[in-house]
Protein backbone atom coordinates (compact mmCIF):
# COMPACT_ATOMS: atom_id res chain seq x y z
CA UNK A 1 0.00 0.00 0.00
CA UNK A 2 3.02 2.29 -0.02
CA UNK A 3 2.23 3.95 -3.32
CA UNK A 4 -1.38 4.68 -2.42
CA UNK A 5 -0.38 6.11 0.99
CA UNK A 6 2.38 8.32 -0.36
CA UNK A 7 2.04 11.85 1.03
CA UNK A 8 -1.12 11.02 3.03
CA UNK A 9 -1.68 12.24 6.58
CA UNK A 10 -4.70 9.98 7.29
CA UNK A 11 -5.27 6.34 6.37
CA UNK A 12 -8.66 4.60 6.55
CA UNK A 13 -8.57 0.82 6.86
CA UNK A 14 -12.13 -0.31 6.14
CA UNK A 15 -11.84 -3.68 4.40
CA UNK A 16 -12.49 -6.96 6.20
CA UNK A 17 -14.52 -10.02 5.20
CA UNK A 18 -18.16 -9.74 6.34
CA UNK A 19 -19.40 -13.31 6.17
CA UNK A 20 -21.69 -14.67 8.87
CA UNK A 21 -21.93 -18.26 7.62
CA UNK A 22 -18.57 -20.04 7.27
CA UNK A 23 -17.77 -23.73 7.64
CA UNK A 24 -15.78 -24.36 10.81
CA UNK A 25 -12.87 -25.75 8.81
CA UNK A 26 -12.64 -22.54 6.77
CA UNK A 27 -12.81 -20.01 9.61
CA UNK A 28 -9.07 -19.47 9.91
CA UNK A 29 -8.53 -19.08 6.17
CA UNK A 30 -11.63 -17.08 5.26
CA UNK A 31 -12.10 -14.90 8.34
CA UNK A 32 -9.29 -14.81 10.89
CA UNK A 33 -6.27 -14.63 8.55
CA UNK A 34 -7.68 -11.96 6.19
CA UNK A 35 -8.85 -9.81 9.11
CA UNK A 36 -5.63 -9.97 11.15
CA UNK A 37 -3.08 -10.12 8.34
CA UNK A 38 -4.90 -7.39 6.43
CA UNK A 39 -4.60 -5.13 9.48
CA UNK A 40 -0.94 -6.02 9.92
CA UNK A 41 -0.18 -5.28 6.26
CA UNK A 42 -1.90 -1.88 6.30
CA UNK A 43 -0.18 -0.79 9.50
CA UNK A 44 3.17 -2.04 8.23
CA UNK A 45 2.79 0.25 5.22
CA UNK A 46 1.73 3.09 7.50
CA UNK A 47 4.91 2.64 9.55
CA UNK A 48 6.92 3.14 6.35
CA UNK A 49 5.02 6.32 5.42
CA UNK A 50 6.12 9.04 7.86
CA UNK A 51 3.53 11.56 6.62
CA UNK A 52 0.71 9.45 8.11
CA UNK A 53 -0.28 10.82 11.51
CA UNK A 54 -3.66 9.16 12.01
CA UNK A 55 -5.19 5.80 11.17
CA UNK A 56 -8.95 5.24 11.31
CA UNK A 57 -9.75 1.54 11.43
CA UNK A 58 -13.21 0.12 10.88
CA UNK A 59 -13.80 -2.46 13.55
CA UNK A 60 -17.32 -3.46 14.62
CA UNK A 61 -19.58 -3.46 17.64
CA UNK A 62 -19.09 -7.21 17.36
CA UNK A 63 -15.74 -6.48 19.01
CA UNK A 64 -17.79 -5.35 22.03
CA UNK A 65 -20.57 -7.95 22.11
CA UNK A 66 -21.78 -10.92 20.09
CA UNK A 67 -25.50 -10.32 20.56
CA UNK A 68 -28.02 -8.70 22.88
CA UNK A 69 -27.56 -11.52 25.40
CA UNK A 70 -24.14 -10.06 26.17
CA UNK A 71 -25.83 -6.89 27.41
CA UNK A 72 -26.65 -8.87 30.56
CA UNK A 73 -22.92 -9.20 31.34
CA UNK A 74 -22.23 -5.51 31.97
CA UNK A 75 -24.09 -2.62 33.59
CA UNK A 76 -22.95 -0.35 30.75
CA UNK A 77 -22.18 -1.75 27.30
CA UNK A 78 -19.85 0.63 25.50
CA UNK A 79 -16.32 1.04 24.13
CA UNK A 80 -14.76 -0.09 27.40
CA UNK A 81 -16.09 -3.61 26.88
CA UNK A 82 -14.39 -6.30 24.79
CA UNK A 83 -16.29 -9.29 23.40
CA UNK A 84 -15.56 -12.45 25.39
CA UNK A 85 -18.25 -14.78 24.01
CA UNK A 86 -17.42 -15.05 20.29
CA UNK A 87 -15.12 -17.82 19.11
CA UNK A 88 -14.21 -19.91 16.09
CA UNK A 89 -17.24 -22.06 16.94
CA UNK A 90 -19.75 -19.33 17.80
CA UNK A 91 -20.03 -16.29 15.51
CA UNK A 92 -16.50 -16.45 14.10
CA UNK A 93 -17.07 -13.17 12.23
CA UNK A 94 -17.42 -11.39 15.58
CA UNK A 95 -14.30 -13.17 16.80
CA UNK A 96 -12.39 -12.01 13.71
CA UNK A 97 -13.25 -8.39 14.53
CA UNK A 98 -11.95 -8.82 18.07
CA UNK A 99 -8.70 -10.36 16.85
CA UNK A 100 -8.12 -7.71 14.18
CA UNK A 101 -8.83 -4.74 16.43
CA UNK A 102 -6.71 -6.07 19.28
CA UNK A 103 -3.86 -6.61 16.83
CA UNK A 104 -4.23 -3.03 15.61
CA UNK A 105 -4.02 -1.67 19.16
CA UNK A 106 -1.02 -3.88 19.92
CA UNK A 107 0.84 -2.47 16.92
CA UNK A 108 -0.29 1.13 17.50
CA UNK A 109 0.65 1.12 21.17
CA UNK A 110 4.22 0.09 20.29
CA UNK A 111 4.91 3.22 18.17
CA UNK A 112 4.59 7.01 18.33
CA UNK A 113 4.30 8.01 14.65
CA UNK A 114 0.50 7.96 14.31
CA UNK A 115 -2.65 7.96 16.40
CA UNK A 116 -5.09 5.08 16.00
CA UNK A 117 -8.85 5.65 16.24
CA UNK A 118 -11.25 2.73 15.80
CA UNK A 119 -14.83 2.98 14.56
CA UNK A 120 -17.19 0.24 15.77
CA UNK A 121 -20.41 0.32 13.72
CA UNK A 122 -23.35 -1.75 14.85
CA UNK A 123 -25.61 -3.43 12.28
CA UNK A 124 -25.22 -1.19 9.23
CA UNK A 125 -28.48 -0.52 7.41
CA UNK A 126 -29.74 2.13 5.01
CA UNK A 127 -29.41 2.76 1.26
CA UNK A 128 -26.12 1.89 -0.37
CA UNK A 129 -24.51 3.50 -3.38
CA UNK A 130 -25.96 0.52 -5.21
CA UNK A 131 -27.79 -2.63 -4.17
CA UNK A 132 -25.47 -5.49 -3.26
CA UNK A 133 -27.49 -8.76 -3.26
CA UNK A 134 -24.62 -10.55 -1.50
CA UNK A 135 -24.66 -8.05 1.39
CA UNK A 136 -25.79 -9.55 4.69
CA UNK A 137 -27.80 -6.39 5.43
CA UNK A 138 -29.62 -6.45 2.09
CA UNK A 139 -30.20 -10.20 2.40
CA UNK A 140 -31.81 -9.76 5.80
CA UNK A 141 -33.98 -6.87 4.63
CA UNK A 142 -35.15 -8.99 1.69
CA UNK A 143 -36.04 -11.82 4.06
CA UNK A 144 -38.30 -9.66 6.23
CA UNK A 145 -39.77 -7.86 3.20
CA UNK A 146 -40.57 -10.69 0.80
CA UNK A 147 -42.81 -12.71 3.11
CA UNK A 148 -40.27 -15.20 4.48
CA UNK A 149 -41.16 -14.05 8.00
CA UNK A 150 -44.77 -13.08 7.37
CA UNK A 151 -46.06 -15.44 10.05
CA UNK A 152 -43.61 -14.15 12.66
CA UNK A 153 -40.01 -13.09 13.26
CA UNK A 154 -37.53 -13.88 16.04
CA UNK A 155 -38.06 -11.82 19.20
CA UNK A 156 -34.45 -10.64 19.19
CA UNK A 157 -32.98 -7.36 20.38
CA UNK A 158 -30.61 -5.76 17.84
CA UNK A 159 -28.67 -2.53 17.41
CA UNK A 160 -28.41 -0.69 14.11
CA UNK A 161 -26.91 2.37 12.47
CA UNK A 162 -27.42 4.20 9.19
CA UNK A 163 -24.64 3.71 6.64
CA UNK A 164 -24.57 7.49 6.13
CA UNK A 165 -23.86 7.99 9.83
CA UNK A 166 -21.04 5.45 9.62
CA UNK A 167 -19.45 7.51 6.85
CA UNK A 168 -19.81 10.70 8.89
CA UNK A 169 -18.22 9.03 11.91
CA UNK A 170 -15.17 8.01 9.91
CA UNK A 171 -14.62 11.54 8.66
CA UNK A 172 -15.02 13.02 12.12
CA UNK A 173 -12.68 10.45 13.64
CA UNK A 174 -10.10 11.42 11.04
CA UNK A 175 -10.32 15.18 11.35
CA UNK A 176 -11.39 15.86 14.94
CA UNK A 177 -8.04 16.44 16.69
CA UNK A 178 -9.33 15.30 20.07
CA UNK A 179 -10.81 12.02 18.78
CA UNK A 180 -9.15 9.06 20.45
CA UNK A 181 -9.66 5.41 21.28
CA UNK A 182 -12.72 3.39 20.31
CA UNK A 183 -16.16 4.67 19.25
CA UNK A 184 -19.36 2.63 19.18
CA UNK A 185 -21.26 4.01 16.18
CA UNK A 186 -24.82 2.91 16.75
CA UNK A 187 -28.05 4.78 16.32
CA UNK A 188 -30.74 2.62 17.88
CA UNK A 189 -31.35 -0.25 20.26
CA UNK A 190 -34.36 -1.99 18.77
CA UNK A 191 -35.65 -5.43 17.72
CA UNK A 192 -36.36 -7.25 14.48
CA UNK A 193 -40.09 -6.86 15.06
CA UNK A 194 -39.82 -3.11 15.72
CA UNK A 195 -37.77 -2.75 12.54
CA UNK A 196 -40.52 -4.46 10.53
CA UNK A 197 -43.25 -2.36 12.13
CA UNK A 198 -41.27 0.80 11.40
CA UNK A 199 -41.27 -0.05 7.69
CA UNK A 200 -44.92 -1.13 7.52
CA UNK A 201 -45.95 2.13 9.25
CA UNK A 202 -44.95 3.92 6.04
CA UNK A 203 -48.02 4.09 3.78
CA UNK A 204 -45.90 3.08 0.77
CA UNK A 205 -45.17 -0.30 2.33
CA UNK A 206 -48.30 -1.02 4.37
CA UNK A 207 -49.33 -3.87 2.03
CA UNK A 208 -46.00 -5.68 1.96
CA UNK A 209 -45.83 -9.07 3.76
CA UNK A 210 -43.74 -7.82 6.67
CA UNK A 211 -43.90 -9.65 10.02
CA UNK A 212 -46.48 -8.24 12.43
CA UNK A 213 -45.67 -10.40 15.44
CA UNK A 214 -42.90 -12.49 16.97
CA UNK A 215 -42.85 -16.22 16.36
CA UNK A 216 -42.16 -18.94 18.93
CA UNK A 217 -38.56 -19.68 19.90
CA UNK A 218 -39.00 -23.40 19.17
CA UNK A 219 -39.91 -22.65 15.55
CA UNK A 220 -36.80 -20.57 14.96
CA UNK A 221 -34.60 -23.18 16.60
CA UNK A 222 -35.84 -25.57 13.91
CA UNK A 223 -35.48 -23.26 10.92
CA UNK A 224 -32.42 -21.25 12.04
CA UNK A 225 -30.03 -22.65 9.38
CA UNK A 226 -32.52 -21.74 6.65
CA UNK A 227 -32.68 -18.07 7.65
CA UNK A 228 -28.93 -17.53 7.97
CA UNK A 229 -28.67 -17.99 11.75
CA UNK A 230 -27.22 -20.70 13.94
CA UNK A 231 -29.31 -22.42 16.56
CA UNK A 232 -26.95 -21.04 19.19
CA UNK A 233 -27.70 -17.51 17.99
CA UNK A 234 -31.41 -18.17 18.31
CA UNK A 235 -31.07 -19.83 21.71
CA UNK A 236 -28.92 -17.00 23.09
CA UNK A 237 -30.50 -14.06 21.30
CA UNK A 238 -34.26 -14.44 21.64
CA UNK A 239 -35.82 -12.56 24.52
CA UNK A 240 -32.99 -10.10 25.17
CA UNK A 241 -32.99 -6.33 24.69
CA UNK A 242 -29.92 -4.44 23.47
CA UNK A 243 -28.48 -1.67 25.65
CA UNK A 244 -25.47 -0.65 23.54
CA UNK A 245 -24.38 2.93 24.33
CA UNK A 246 -23.49 5.62 21.78
CA UNK A 247 -22.82 8.32 24.38
CA UNK A 248 -19.11 8.70 23.62
CA UNK A 249 -19.68 9.18 19.88
CA UNK A 250 -22.28 11.86 20.57
CA UNK A 251 -20.09 13.70 23.06
CA UNK A 252 -16.71 13.53 21.31
CA UNK A 253 -17.61 13.25 17.61
CA UNK A 254 -20.83 15.25 17.75
CA UNK A 255 -22.78 12.41 16.18
CA UNK A 256 -26.50 12.90 15.55
CA UNK A 257 -28.06 9.71 14.27
CA UNK A 258 -30.65 9.32 11.52
CA UNK A 259 -34.15 8.35 12.71
CA UNK A 260 -34.59 4.59 12.46
CA UNK A 261 -37.65 4.79 10.24
CA UNK A 262 -35.73 6.97 7.77
CA UNK A 263 -32.86 4.50 7.62
CA UNK A 264 -35.11 1.50 7.06
CA UNK A 265 -37.64 3.01 4.67
CA UNK A 266 -34.90 4.57 2.52
CA UNK A 267 -33.28 1.16 2.23
CA UNK A 268 -36.55 -0.66 1.64
CA UNK A 269 -37.55 1.82 -1.08
CA UNK A 270 -34.19 1.37 -2.80
CA UNK A 271 -34.69 -2.40 -2.81
CA UNK A 272 -38.25 -2.14 -4.15
CA UNK A 273 -37.15 0.25 -6.89
CA UNK A 274 -34.29 -2.12 -7.74
CA UNK A 275 -36.65 -5.14 -7.92
CA UNK A 276 -34.89 -6.92 -5.05
CA UNK A 277 -38.20 -6.93 -3.18
CA UNK A 278 -41.26 -7.60 -5.31
CA UNK A 279 -44.18 -5.25 -5.15
CA UNK A 280 -47.34 -6.96 -3.81
CA UNK A 281 -49.91 -7.83 -6.41
CA UNK A 282 -52.87 -5.47 -6.52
Amino acid sequence: YLESMKGCSVVFHTASPFVLSVDRKDVQEKLFDPAVKGTQNVLDSVSKTPTVKRVVLTSSCYAVLTDAADCQLNDVVDENVWNTTASADYNPYACSKVLAEKEAWKIADAQDQYKLVTILPSWVMGPGIKIQPSSESYSFMKMIGDGAMKTGCPDMGVYLVDVRDVATAHVRAAFTPEASGRYCITGHNTSILRMAKSISADDRFANYPLPKSAGPKTLFLLIAPYIGLSRTQIWRGIGHESTLSNAKSKKELGMEYQPMNQTLTDMFAQMVDGDMIAKPSQ
